[in-house]
C-alpha cells in the first residue's frame, strides 16, 4: 500500500524573481526545514542513488551509521514534507524520492537567469 501523502502544491515562483507570498514562504521553509539535517540529506541521496530510485528502510542504517529508530525518525519527517514517498511491502517499508517536490523546491532557489 503506497503511503500519499497531501501532494504538495509546486512550491513556488523563484524568490529571486519576486516576493514570496506567506503560503509560497511556510510551503518552500517546510520543505527546507525537513532537507536541512545531514543525516535527512545523506538519506535523500542515499535513496536517490539506489537502484531503481528507491530503497529499503532496512538498507538505510548502516550506510548513516544512526539506529533504525533514528532513521525511521528521519524518513518520516521526510515523508511528511513530501520529499519521499513511502510505500509498505511486507514488513518493510520503501521508500522512493518525490522528484517534483525536489525540482520544486530547486526551481524556488534558481537564479533568474542573465535578464534579471
Amino acid at each position: 500500500m503506497l503511503f500519499m501523502p497531501e501532494r504538495p502544491t509546486p512550491c513556488c515562483v523563484p524568490l529571486l524573481v519576486s516576493p514570496l507570498s506567506d503560503e509560497d514562504a511556510g510551503r518552500l521553509a517546510g520543505a527546507l526545514k525537513a532537507l536541512a539535517d545531514p543525516v535527512r540529506l545523506r538519506l535523500v541521496s542515499l535513496i536517490a542513488a539506489s537502484d531503481g530510485g528507491e530503497a529499503c528502510a532496512c538498507d538505510l542504517t548502516a550506510p548513516t551509521g544512526r539506529s533504525q529508530a533514528t532513521v525511521s525518525h528521519h524518513l518520516s519527517q521526510l515523508v511528511k514534507a513530501g520529499i519521499i514517498e513511502r510505500e509498505q511491502r511486507g514488513k518493510w517499508a520503501w521508500f522512493r524520492l518525490d522528484r517534483g517536490r525536489i525540482e520544486s523546491v530547486c526551481a524556488a532557489l534558481s537564479s533568474p537567469g542573465p535578464n534579471r
